[in-house]
């Protein structure tokens, strides 16, 4: 029964951030994607074609809407919903240059 009850507190939690992570406008969520996944601000800007301060704007809002405390709660959360680990974004360690 503890695991029954564990198993269900998990589905709620998660539950809960799906909801939390649905109130971002969709450019929110774009720029989320990128910043968990390890993207600097700078880089987020580039892939979004949008300013640096823009996706800080984005990125504040986020934190505020996700209710992080930190980058790495907001990875945490991020990674609780399932979000954050595509392949398809740059290395950010990664130059061309």
């Amino acid at each position: 029964m503890e695991h029954d009850r564990l198993q269900s507190a998990d589905r709620i939690e998660r539950e809960q951030l799906r909801r939390l992570h649905a109130t971002l406008t969709p450019r929110e969520q774009e720029g989320m994607e990128l910043v968990v996944t390890g993207l600097l601000n700078k880089q987020a800007a580039a892939e979004l074609g949008i300013s640096e301060k823009t996706v800080k704007v984005h990125r504040a809002r986020v934190m505020e809407k996700m209710r992080a405390e930190s980058l790495a709660a907001l990875v945490h959360l991020a990674e609780r919903i399932g979000l954050g680990l595509s392949e398809e974004l740059p290395d950010p360690a990664a130059s061309t240059d």
